[in-house]
């Protein structure tokens, strides 16, 4: 077993970076860096450097005279976001599925099936951040596109308050297990091409779901 030594800079980046996809600290919202210093138990500097991160993560804004603030949602931004992911992963998708083994399709269906018991258990944020991350990483890691894979990593976590959205309150619950069961037997059939497709339309239909919830709440406020 490896035991991962986390520095202080690593540990904040976690805790703010939950904190924020978790909503407790709201879209807009002012990070006061001696708050969570004192909070954190830690100096500023590790809180520096830890927005610093977020802010390259897409979850933080430097604003002039106000200081980092938690990155506004956007329509706008859902789209250019979930559209580079729909291509970029579907590129990774098509040079990996042809070298996926028997035990590369064994793991992504048992995180499937974390998956799917923590959605049975409540825990709808498990879900939708790590463990479907590694799903969808599982299927492209053949590709052998380490500069893809770092782009789509990045995107990933500039869209993971979006896909925490999807699934909590534009219905990606309901979705979301079927279509990644449906992909996962693409993958295993061997069909590149209509697992490409199937991935792609995966993604867009996410980003169109969660559009018009933030349309609709735009509308409201």
């Amino acid at each position: 077993m490896v035991i991962e030594h986390k520095t202080r800079t690593q540990l904040v980046v976690e805790a703010v970076r939950e904190k924020i996809l978790n909503c407790e600290i709201k879209a807009g919202e002012s990070l006061r860096q001696a708050a969570l210093a004192e909070e954190l138990n830690v100096s500023r500097i590790p809180v520096r450097e830890a927005l610093l991160q977020l802010e390259a993560e897409g979850l933080v804004t430097f604003v002039a005279h106000k200081g980092a603030t938690a990155t506004e949602l956007s329509a706008a931004q859902v789209d250019e976001i979930f559209e580079l992911r729909a291509l970029l992963e579907a590129e990774l998708l098509k040079y990996s599925i042809s070298k996926l083994t028997e035990q590369d399709f064994k793991e992504a269906q048992s995180l499937l099936d974390e998956l799917q018991k923590a959605m049975d258990n409540g825990n709808s944020h498990l879900a939708t951040g790590n463990l479907n991350t590694r799903f969808h990483a599982k299927l492209y890691c053949r590709a052998q596109r380490p500069q893809t894979e770092e782009l789509v990593s990045m995107l990933n976590k500039n869209s993971e308050r979006y896909v925490r959205m999807h699934i909590m309150l534009a219905g990606g619950l309901k979705t979301a297990p079927d279509e990644h069961k449906e992909l996962l037997a693409l993958c295993q059939a061997g069909d590149s091409k209509k697992a490409c497709n199937f991935l792609k339309k995966h993604i867009i239909s996410a980003k169109d779901d969660i559009k018009a919830l933030l349309l609709k709440m735009e509308a409201k406020s």
